[in-house]
């Protein structure tokens, strides 16, 4: 009995040692196959491109793979007098095909560059023009067609992003001191999900760079360099673009560092150096009898020196529509001619003539504006038919720059708002009362539809 239990036994431990040695085998031919699957997946995510250069494996599992197009490859020479535009539009209309493409201007390389459109709206999503080299513009010249009004352009793209180390110089001193028109550098227009970072942009024709049309968009770490005395040449103009976020970025040229214009909403500035330069503006809206609407504007731990304005409202008269609910927080100003202004009788040159109809003010908020002025440290001037309403001050310090008896004093006219503490220098002309219904009423519905 004991010998066919031991049989038992032996027969029981060699079925169990087969099925082991059995189920090895399986694993181990499914781990080879998983290894031939992986290796297959990864030599597809490494392909190379010898025509346009090459990709990069994802270092994430489920990220696209970035097919680089590096101008280099397409022709581009790079030594700063060849005409590159062709080796550029032929290296976009490559990356445009594929989707997260990157088109690479190489650092170490300068590339002459005529007016060009970089554009959509069928390219694929989520292009990176990644600028490391240096672009620079035809100085004025046959090279520049009669009343161009871009030189770079991103047109109708869904995810563009501009970045890297690189310069864009517009070598733009030929057209300062010139009337009439004159090309931005840089302009997105019916763009979305748009970002510039990294990148300085130089001596622009006019302004430096432009959002028209455009919905989410990022700048943040870049740099805009002109002088002082280059006209016209705006750091960043918005106009009819909506949840925009600026910050980061060091801002000097020869007018608004930042220039808000009409149909623009949502937009967050924060930790700008704006300087030289005319401040940051919402404005000049309402020119020749339109309608002009802007909302929801935050303008906050910034700083601003040697310029003609802070922070400041520009409307010209016969214009409709309104400003409204807009935040300047914790703004530091340096040897500024006036740090805060309200302007509803902008006229910028020649003659312009009163008129009864205005761009509505209301809901401004100044919290924490400190530091020098060389003019006037307050200035309101309203409109009679369309006052400033909701004008509220908050822990304003300012001091002269020189103690000099010939400066300005805070200057109110038909503005109504509230003091919510006390003021360096006193602003004892702002009225707490409000104006009555038929003062107030303008267009403020009319920007609603």
């Amino acid at each position: 009995m004991k010998r066919q239990n031991m049989k038992i036994c032996k027969l029981v431990i060699l079925t169990f040692v087969l099925v082991c040695f059995l189920q090895q085998g399986v694993d181990a031919t499914r781990e080879i196959k998983n290894m031939q699957h992986r290796r297959g997946s990864r030599l597809m995510k490494e392909t190379f491109y010898p025509t346009y250069g090459e990709t990069f494996p994802s270092s994430l599992p489920n990220r696209k793979t970035s097919t680089i197009f590096n101008v280099l490859a397409f022709g581009a020479r790079g030594d700063g007098t060849t005409d590159d535009t062709k080796a550029f539009e032929a290296a976009w209309l490559a990356a445009c095909k594929l989707e997260s493409s990157t088109m690479v201007v190489p650092k170490g390389s300068v590339f002459l560059i005529k007016p060009i459109s970089f554009s959509g709206p069928d390219c694929e999503s989520n292009i990176v023009f990644q600028l490391d080299g240096r672009i620079i513009a035809p100085e004025r010249s046959g090279s520049w067609e009669s009343g161009l009004l871009q030189w770079l352009e991103f047109t109708k793209l869904n995810g563009i992003t501009i970045r890297g180390t690189g310069v864009i110089d517009g070598q733009g001193s030929g057209w300062w001191s010139e009337s009439g028109t004159k090309p931005t550098a840089v302009r997105f227009y019916g763009s979305s999900d748009v970002t510039v970072t990294g990148i300085t942009i130089q001596n622009s024709q006019q302004t430096h760079l432009k959002f028209d049309n455009c919905q989410s968009v990022q700048v943040f770490g870049i740099t805009v360099s002109s002088p002082g005395d280059s006209k016209n040449t705006d750091g960043i103009h918005l106009q009819n673009s909506q949840d925009v976020m600026i910050h980061s970025t060091k801002l000097a040229c020869g007018d608004d560092c930042i220039s808000i214009q009409t149909g623009s909403s949502g937009v967050n500035i924060q930790n700008v150096d704006c300087g030289p330069g005319h401040g940051i503006s919402i404005g000049g809206l309402g020119k020749d009898n339109t309608r002009a609407c802007v909302s929801n504007i935050t303008v906050r731990d910034t700083k601003i020196h040697d310029a003609t304005n802070g922070v400041r409202i520009k409307t010209w008269q016969g214009g409709s529509g309104s400003v409204q609910g807009v935040t300047f927080s914790n703004i530091q100003v340096s040897d500024v001619e006036t740090p805060i202004i309200i302007d509803q009788y902008y006229c910028d040159g020649g003659k312009c003539q009163n008129k009864t109809s205005a761009v509505a003010v209301s809901d401004i908020s100044y919290q924490n504006i400190r530091g020098t002025y060389t003019e006037n440290p307050v200035r309101f001037a309203c409109s009679a038919s369309t006052p400033c309403t909701d004008v509220n001050l908050d822990t304003i310090q300012l001091q002269p720059l020189q103690q000099n008896h010939d400066l300005g004093e805070p200057f109110c006219s038909y503005a109504y708002g509230e003091l919510k503490t006390s003021t360096t220098p006193p602003i004892d002309c702002l009225m707490e009362a409000k104006p009555s219904k038929k003062l107030s009423q303008n267009s403020y519905d009319s920007c609603q539809n």
